[in-house]
């Protein structure tokens, strides 16, 4: 990321930010660090603009901290073993493990692409089976996990006991009602309806290895984890707990970040994270963005069309990080054109370069209230009209909104 030192950093000011379990505002964080762990993809059609715009928006906040001098640590894993990816391998007749590669590789070219600054740890579920495992045999010691006979195979499946009393109650974390938990659960193929279960919200820490399943060997019996522990232990070994901020996108609040929040708890932590964000859904044709729908617009694919990766970004920069909102055909066109009008200002540099006019506060102004981008673009194009430009200006508008005008192709 570009330096604002010689800039002065932001004096202290820490973003106000939109905390999930509060529904409200939270001024994150308070000493000199911050972290920052983040859902990763399922690698299978990455990265469509859902992807791009959860990841710009924690990529926003990033720069934010660094900008206020923090010392700053993020991590993100990859869920590179899962049903939504083992069924799209058998669907194609490729290997599982040759479609997750290929997948992650494209992700990470379209996030270097759109200038999202790489966590410092990206981690695959693979590479953390044995410490997953060790984490699910503790609950299991302690009681916060129970097991079920596997039905169709050998062995057995290791269950979350969602049921149990803890610090917090089930759906505090994500403000979410019984009967919403209930439905989300059958959504996100918690299987709800499964006879022995404690509660029907408790899911799946460990599943024993089913024919044709790729399984580890473990003291649990063969098999594979299940979702949200994956994340928990990912976070929890690579950031501690509590780390400062839980990310993800809306539709991961339950039950994926509030069973992450409940299994630290089951593992000894006070609590999981300080503050948990949850980025707005995309849509497109008139429904959510999603693989299942196929409803998809690729990053990669817009740039094969001969988008400016510069340009995608801006487009998604141009909605709030917490609203949901749609894709639509001029997205693209009009961030092109911004794109162009700011390409022509940076051009035309600044008569007197120790003049104190700048965008710097502008920007920082709008992007400590909640991340507000869609405000710091119109203090670009406000600034833009008034002032030439300067080196303090574009070097403000490449780390903070990772838009190098200085490097970007004109057309």
């Amino acid at each position: 990321m570009p330096s604002l030192a010689e800039l002065g950093h932001g004096e202290g000011d820490r973003p106000s930010v939109h905390d999930v379990r509060r529904d409200g505002r939270a001024v994150v964080p308070a000493g000199p660090t911050a972290s920052m762990y983040t859902c990763g993809i399922t690698p299978y059609d990455a990265t469509h603009l859902g992807h791009a715009f959860t990841y710009l928006a924690f990529d926003t906040l990033t720069r934010v901290w660094l900008d206020a001098g923090l010392e700053v640590r993020t991590a993100m894993n990859s869920t590179d073993v899962d049903d939504p990816l083992l069924e799209r391998a058998a669907r194609d007749g490729v290997d599982w493990r040759e479609l997750a590669e290929a997948q992650q590789q494209l992700f990470r070219e379209d996030m270097a692409a759109l200038r999202v600054l790489p966590p410092d740890s990206w981690v695959a579920v693979t590479e953390r089976i044995e410490p997953i495992a060790e984490a699910v045999q503790r609950m299991l010691e302690t009681g916060d996990a129970y097991t079920l006979p596997a039905g169709d195979a050998p062995g057995v499946d290791v269950l979350f006991d969602a049921s149990r009393p803890r610090q917090f109650r089930m759906g505090a974390g994500s403000r979410t009602s019984e009967a919403e938990m209930l439905e989300l659960t059958r959504e996100f193929g918690g299987d709800p309806d499964r006879p022995g279960k404690r509660s029907p919200l408790d899911p799946l820490l460990w599943r024993a290895e089913r024919p044709g399943e790729p399984a580890w060997d473990s003291p649990l019996g063969r098999g594979r984890p299940g979702w949200h522990v994956e994340c928990t232990v990912i976070a929890m070994a690579e950031l501690g707990a509590p780390f400062t901020v839980a990310a993800g996108g809306r539709d991961l609040r339950f039950p994926h970040q509030e069973m992450q929040g409940h299994h630290a708890l089951a593992l000894g932590a006070d609590l999981f994270s300080d503050v948990r964000l949850s980025a707005g859904l995309v849509a497109f044709e008139g429904e959510k963005m999603s693989k299942s729908r196929g409803n998809l617009v690729l990053v990669s694919r817009l740039r094969e069309q001969g988008a400016r990766p510069a340009a995608i970004r801006l487009a998604l920069l141009d909605h709030h990080w917490r609203s949901d909102w749609e894709w639509m055909p001029g997205e693209l066109e009009a961030a092109e054109a911004r794109l162009d009008r700011w390409l022509e200002w940076a051009a035309i540099p600044a008569d007197d370069p120790s003049r104190d006019d700048s965008v710097v506060p502008w920007l920082r102004v709008t992007l400590q209230d909640d991340l507000n981008t869609p405000a710091a673009l119109q203090a670009v194009d406000a600034f833009a009209l008034r002032a030439p430009a300067d080196e303090g200006s574009l070097a403000a508008i490449d780390a903070l909104l990772g838009i190098d005008l200085r490097a970007v192709e004109r057309r």
